[in-house]
């Protein structure tokens, strides 16, 4: 009987939506389009602009591309970024509490040490980005892929992971501990000393990454492998 390829409907893996932005986008300029409380940013273009180190309440992104922008260290209560890409930018350290990322590509960009608490990711691409020791807790994704990314010590704790894929991702050492995942998908990726395996439930995992999970696994168990 010829193995079927076929998908169910539940089954299928569908691409994040791409970002919708216009054409040409006005380039955003300083001190005019500098960060400011509450402040919202339609259509423009941050090009190698610094915005390192702001501090706001909020502020929300709508149909912007950052090319080679600097956002390190920027603390915001809430963000928003719809229809957005971020492209080859320093975001490390950026810290924002009730935020959201829809139809957003981030991609060759740094993003160690952010925290996201408590946000949502819809339609979201990370491709190639480093991302060591980022914080996700309590956070909601839903159609995210990551794509080749180092996601080392990442923090997943309490998180809902709903069709989201980890694709060539480095995630030694990363926490799952009470997250929930919902059709998440593992293939080519690193799994040692990751913690919170039994939150791994419902996930499918490359043939060729189960040794690290099996590994992970036996040291929540307390059982040791020898050669």
């Amino acid at each position: 009987m010829p193995e079927r390829t076929q998908r169910t409907a539940s089954q299928r893996v569908r691409e994040p939506a791409a970002p919708r932005l216009a054409d040409p986008l006005t380039a955003a300029r300083l001190p005019e389009h500098d960060l400011e409380d509450d402040g919202g940013y339609r259509s423009l273009e941050f090009r190698n602009l610094d915005l390192s180190a702001r501090r706001v309440e909020g502020a929300d992104f709508e149909g912007c591309r950052f090319v080679g922008a600097k956002l390190a260290g920027v603390r915001m209560r809430q963000g928003g970024f719809s229809d957005v890409e971020l492209l080859q930018c320093d975001v490390s350290n950026l810290k924002a509490g009730v935020s959201g990322m829809h139809r957003t590509l981030v991609r060759g960009s740094r993003l160690t040490g952010t925290a996201w608490t408590e946000s949502t990711f819809r339609d979201v691409v990370f491709d190639t980005c480093r991302a060591e020791l980022a914080g996700f807790r309590f956070s909601t994704f839903k159609n995210v892929v990551f794509r080749d990314c180092t996601l080392t010590e990442a923090d997943f704790q309490n998180a809902e992971l709903a069709h989201v894929r980890f694709e060539g991702c480095d995630l030694s050492g990363a926490e799952f501990s009470n997250a929930r995942m919902n059709q998440t998908r593992f293939s080519d990726c690193v799994l040692l000393g990751i913690r919170g395996v039994s939150s791994f439930r419902g996930a499918t995992i490359g043939g060729r990454d189960a040794q690290g999970l099996v590994y992970a696994l036996a040291g929540a168990m307390g059982i040791t492998i020898e050669d």
